[in-house]
């Protein structure tokens, strides 16, 4: 379909999002802190950046909830960029070693192990 509509062949490959995908999952859950750690730099810088745009104060701390709030929420969305382009390359690297079929396999276990792994790291904490 959209093929029609490009003057050019655009081809999709299902099976290398499909593991990319798998794999950014597994590393987004097998390093959530770093994923918090990440998003909230983000939303940091997002804070900063976006003052520079108000010249009164009292404009900026009058909208300055709804603002952090959404710096949050963008900053939660791109904080997943960095985890996409390292699950591209674990995706990419197991492919050439060891066969598609098995990166998809893989990336299935990883999945499995990162979100254990998780869920008992998140147990450990509410223990303490």
């Amino acid at each position: 379909m959209l093929n029609e509509f490009l003057p050019f062949n655009l081809v999709i490959d299902k099976v290398a999002i499909a593991g990319t995908c798998l794999w950014s999952l597994a590393l987004y859950l097998g390093f959530f802190p770093t994923t918090e750690w990440v998003a909230e730099q983000l939303s940091r810088w997002f804070n900063f950046a976006e003052r520079s745009l108000y010249t009164s104060a009292e404009e900026f701390e009058r909208t300055r909830p709804a603002r952090e709030s959404q710096n949050a929420f963008y900053a939660s969305l791109l904080s997943i960029i960095p985890f996409l382009i390292i699950g591209a390359l674990c995706n990419y690297l197991l492919e050439i070693s060891l066969g598609r079929s098995w990166s998809i396999s893989v990336g299935i276990l990883a999945c499995i192990g990162c979100g254990v792994y998780e869920l008992g790291r998140r147990d450990g904490q509410a223990r303490e």
